[in-house]
């Protein structure tokens, strides 16, 4: 564990990089990752010089979803880590200025949420994925706010439901992702998209994401605090409790049958 920032952040050629820090829990949405990713997004946005902003990660893992150690220790206050899941998705929606992930490793749930915030997503063909909710007790709510836009309706029923794992080419093909590349391509396929982008006019750029924007039915934030509600209920609710709790303890959860 680090005692330092848990995202680096850094601007080169009007192109602001976002560094998920926080190998040692595989990049998992803790509280103080949530409000460091915040502040990042907040600082490149003011920035005039930045025209487009970068998410990558260190270590093997792009996000692990909710920091699941924290909401177990959280369970006495209420103040589970996804209560503010909304305000980070609505940063990375509502960004005036492009948002580029790049992928190079895993993602889980409120990872994934994360991902489909960003504009375009780039991920390594080996990354795998997975909207883990329900084998925990809990369901993909605050993040279908930006998921479900993305997403192949039947591809969204069979991947919430089953939880399965799926691949980087799968995530392309569904949705998830703009595009899937070998993972020693993935950062010039990064590089060729944010050549491209800071070539736009920025006035303009934020103007074709409103444009992007309009087949929204409700307004982002409206939708997310709703879903965040629903979201923390069921973090803290029986099941929720039992699943967080089995996954920390290493053991399934008390619904899985029993041969």
């Amino acid at each position: 564990m680090t005692d330092g920032p848990l995202v680096q952040t850094g601007v080169v050629a009007g192109v602001a990089t976002l560094t998920l820090d926080s190998p040692h829990n595989r990049n998992a949405l803790s509280s103080t990752l949530i409000g460091e990713l915040v502040a990042g997004l907040a600082a490149a946005v003011a920035d005039d010089t930045v025209r487009v902003i970068v998410l990558t990660h260190t270590g093997p893992v792009f996000c692990s979803g909710a920091d699941l150690k924290e909401t177990a220790a959280a369970f006495a206050t209420g103040a589970v880590p996804a209560a503010k899941m909304g305000e980070l998705l609505a940063a990375v929606w509502e960004s005036p200025k492009p948002v580029v992930a790049r992928v190079g490793g895993p993602a889980r749930a409120g990872g994934l949420g994360l991902i489909a915030a960003a504009d375009i997503a780039v991920c390594a063909s080996e990354a795998t994925f997975a909207f883990t909710e329900v084998r925990l007790g809990v369901i993909p709510a605050v993040i279908s706010a930006t998921v479900l836009p993305r997403l192949v309706p039947r591809a969204a029923a069979e991947l919430f439901l089953t939880g399965d794992t799926f691949d980087g080419a799968r995530a392309a093909q569904v949705g998830l992702v703009t595009a899937a590349v070998p993972a020693a391509e993935l950062d010039a396929a990064v590089a060729s998209y944010t050549t491209s982008l800071v070539r736009g006019a920025p006035a303009a750029l934020a103007a074709t994401k409103t444009l992007l924007r309009r087949s929204t039915a409700r307004p982002i934030r409206d939708e997310l605090t709703e879903l965040t509600e629903v979201s923390v209920g069921f973090f803290t609710s029986a099941e929720g409790r039992e699943g967080v709790t089995s996954f920390v303890e290493r053991r399934d959860p008390a619904w899985v049958p029993r041969s």
